[in-house]
């Protein structure tokens, strides 16, 4: 039985899932994609695999052991991986997911990690729970973004609950469902250093970072818009973050972390950047 887990955020990833995007098309189920839908257009088959091909090349060139789950036809956000399965330090919890569109991506996920001889720690079922919006800050520490839209109170509540009975200090933190995920205005680059759209977080949260020894790179809402925030940790001073994101990529090098920028215009219109591609299933440190 593979002994997945992850006690932080910015450990040095060992082995992530990712599922190719073969049906991934915009479908109408947040802010930034509905958006995009205006234009009447939808993704080049051609330019979403080679975008997906240039992040599991990302990916593997840092190291990782990259998993591929099967996609399915009538599930097209599937290649977002991070939201139906969330790793804690005891191992997987299956999430619940809010959108209808989403909802069957439980059955795949199921199935997958027991043919792996995977067990999930937990299973979701208080209200709504979605992985983009579980970040794991370092090993004892966590926060789940609620926003009553993809994560409810309830959901996020109840994963809160399962981490305090482990002796971790978990901070549920409310914000606008315009923002879809926590991920979008938040998200951990290194140790005690993160990216996040300060003009939309509340102040009592940042404050709350920096009491905790995080610092935050600021990032613009028209940035943000276009998951600028939406980066992977890799460990080892790397991270990933979209090649569209150059303003947020210079500040990384500049911090004297190593940048690998993968062009993923394709999925950020959909709603999703590397850090919603991306399911990590075993971290270390």
């Amino acid at each position: 039985m593979p002994g997945w887990t992850v006690a932080s955020e910015t450990g040095r990833l060992a082995e992530v899932l990712v599922c190719p995007p073969d049906h991934y098309r915009w479908i109408p189920s947040n802010t930034i994609v509905r958006r995009t839908l205006a234009s009447g257009q939808q993704p080049d088959p051609q330019g979403l695999q080679a975008q997906h091909g240039e992040l599991v090349a990302a990916l593997e060139q840092a190291g990782a052991r990259v998993h591929r789950l099967p996609p399915e036809p009538h599930l097209p956000y599937m290649a977002y991986t991070r939201d139906s399965v969330v790793v804690t330090h005891r191992g997987p919890v299956l999430c619940q997911l809010e959108r209808p569109q989403r909802r069957g991506e439980y059955a795949p996920l199921l199935d997958w990690h027991a043919a792996q001889g995977a067990r999930f720690w937990r299973k979701s079922s208080a209200g709504t729970l979605e992985g983009g919006d579980v970040h794991i800050l370092r090993p004892g520490l966590a926060v789940i973004g609620a926003s009553g839209g993809r994560t409810d109170l309830a959901g996020a509540e109840q994963l809160a609950a399962w981490l305090r009975a482990e002796g971790w200090e978990v901070r549920v933190e409310p914000f606008d469902e315009h923002f879809l995920h926590l991920d979008v205005l938040f998200c951990m680059a290194a140790p005690g250093l993160a990216a996040a759209c300060l003009e939309a977080l509340p102040e009592a949260f940042t404050d709350w970072l920096r009491a905790r020894g995080i610092r935050c790179l600021p990032v613009p809402y028209r940035e943000t818009m276009r998951l600028g925030c939406n980066i992977l940790a890799l460990g080892g001073d790397r991270v990933i973050s979209a090649a569209e994101s150059r303003d947020l990529n210079a500040a990384l090098r500049a911090e004297g972390l190593t940048v690998l920028d993968p062009p993923l215009s394709l999925f950020t219109a959909g709603g999703g950047g590397p850090h919603c591609l991306t399911c990590p299933l075993a971290r270390e440190g």
